[in-house]
């Protein structure tokens, strides 16, 4: 019998092999990139004058779909989100779709969702979702290269000197509060199936 090693949440429910780990594989992205376009529409856009950058509640889904997937899957879900809001199917904040979001000022952030599902996943397959303090650090770390990508970007459309204002401060107490959301649920989690396994 082979003893296969549990590294995500996903892995716990994965068959162990053939064509039915690839229907799961696939099944986990569809779903996936379904949560993604969903929580794009708890969007609120902030002023111009503010920001060109909505608070929405995507960053969530991306970093806990990285920290429930793992890194593989949790890129390929973004891949597969991007490439439908790409070829224009309403998924992208507010209903949107189409190319020129990868060209707007959201584009950096579009990019960072991948870097940030692949940190996230990356840091879950070593067991970092499993006590609040790692899960904690993981969702930082994963959002931090989300914003590096996003205002890397965003600063040729509102400036070096506005950069931060623009597309950083705004979205701090929801990032605290998404990364204080997957503390206290994911390392709980791991914990629910560790009794309901024995």
């Amino acid at each position: 019998m082979q003893v296969i090693a549990v590294s995500t949440f996903a892995d716990v429910f994965r068959p162990a092999r053939g064509a039915a780990g690839w229907t799961y594989d696939v099944l986990l992205v569809v779903l996936g990139s379904a949560l993604v376009a969903l929580s794009a529409q708890l969007s609120v856009d902030l002023p111009p004058s503010v920001s060109p950058v909505p608070i929405t509640g995507q960053t969530f889904a991306i970093l806990l779909v990285g920290a429930l997937y793992g890194s593989k899957r949790g890129v390929a879900t973004v891949l597969a989100y991007l490439a439908e809001g790409l070829a224009g199917l309403p998924v992208f904040a507010g209903g949107s779709g189409g190319a020129h979001h990868l060209v707007g000022p959201t584009g950096g952030y579009l990019v960072g969702f991948i870097v940030a599902a692949l940190i996230t996943g990356l840091l879950a397959e070593r067991g970092w979702d499993r006590r609040a303090v790692t899960t904690a650090l993981a969702f930082t770390l994963g959002t931090m290269a989300l914003y590096v990508a996003g205002l890397v970007w965003l600063a040729f459309f509102v400036g070096p000197g506005h950069v931060l204002a623009a597309g950083l401060v705004p979205f701090i107490p929801g990032a605290v509060l998404k990364i204080a959301l997957a503390t206290a649920l994911l390392p709980q989690g791991w914990k629910v199936l560790r009794w309901l396994r024995g």
